[in-house]
């Protein structure tokens, strides 16, 4: 008869989860005693505005006038018999009734409308360049590593010195150069300059993963793939590249979230992302606290997205023994 194995209560998944949490709540709570004890007033009244925002649109009278409306048309007609029309849709909410008499300035019709905030339209730009920068590093990153794995010896030098300068110096720094030096010479926009920035930056970190993956797939299996007659593409693509992808994947997906989180630094260049946003709101409203809070917990939404599926699609893979 099999004796059942008794589990440490300090293994315990629920009661580690427990634990987990009540340190979590101390934590929190040790914050907000040592933040309610600050000479700070908090103001995250402040704060949705940035999100969403109601606008008015308001239209005034040219001229000095009686207000009158003719097949389906406002004007304003002065004593002199001229008139001037207004461009007055019927979302537009009248101030005054027809045959009022205006004055030059006075607001005839308004209309509100909700429209996205400065926080909403920089996290887009995050995306935008978080996106386009991840697809340009991929690129330069799978070039490179198959340059560093070449036999042709040119290839590996270009390869290897790009990968030791770029991996050797700060990012901050390689922005600078890049938008006051390349971009100048070449006319290369603001958000482009810092859409290629980043992905040359990180193009040579991914290279350095892919290259590593790569070799570490048994070479055996390269030379029975080509012995059964396919060539070396055929090969890498099908036989050893779904294999080193799939170990590369947790790596990748760092990468990719490093890559968002660093995005931020475009922001030197003047790119209106999130972070520039976030100081540009300070500097309107002295509220540092909230609006970090706010553009930090923005940012680990978008990079806690990316590790959610790329756990997922880890998982699938495994299930599945390989790239689907």
């Amino acid at each position: 008869m099999k004796q059942k194995k008794t589990v440490s209560l300090a293994k315990n998944k629920n009661l580690g989860h427990m634990i987990a949490l009540g340190f979590y709540l101390a934590l929190g709570y040790f914050l907000f005693i040592a933040a309610s004890n600050m000479n700070y007033v908090w103001k995250w009244n402040s704060i949705p505005k940035y999100f969403a925002y109601e606008d008015t649109i308001s239209i005034e009278a040219p001229i000095d006038g009686v207000f009158t409306k003719s097949n389906g048309k406002y004007f304003v007609i002065n004593s002199s018999g001229e008139k001037e029309e207004m461009d007055i849709s019927d979302e537009y909410i009248l101030s005054y009734d027809l045959g009022e008499e205006l004055y030059e300035g006075d607001e005839i019709a308004t209309f509100t409308q909700w429209k996205t905030g400065p926080m909403v339209q920089g996290m887009w730009i995050t995306i935008k360049i978080s996106v386009l920068s991840a697809l340009l590093t991929l690129v330069i990153g799978v070039v490179l590593a198959f340059m560093k794995l070449s036999s042709y010896q040119f290839l590996k030098d270009i390869s290897g010195v790009y990968i030791a300068v770029i991996r050797g110096t700060p990012l901050l720094v390689q922005i600078f150069l890049f938008y006051f030096i390349v971009a100048n010479i070449f006319e290369i926009e603001r958000f482009m300059a810092g859409v290629l920035s980043l992905g040359i930056f990180f193009g040579a970190y991914m290279a350095e993963v892919l290259r590593g993956a790569i070799q570490s797939i048994d070479k055996g299996q390269l030379e029975a793939s080509q012995s059964l007659g396919m060539t070396y593409f055929q090969s890498m693509r099908h036989i050893i590249l779904p294999q080193a992808i799939k170990r590369a994947l947790p790596t990748l997906v760092g990468e990719m979230i490093a890559l968002v989180k660093d995005s931020s630094l475009l922001s030197v260049i003047s790119i209106t992302d999130l972070t520039k946003v976030g100081r540009e709101i300070v500097a309107n409203t002295f509220s540092p606290f909230e609006t970090w809070i706010v553009v930090a917990l923005m940012y680990l939404s978008i990079t806690f997205t990316l590790s959610y599926f790329g756990n997922r699609l880890e998982k699938r893979m495994q299930e599945k023994g390989g790239m689907a």
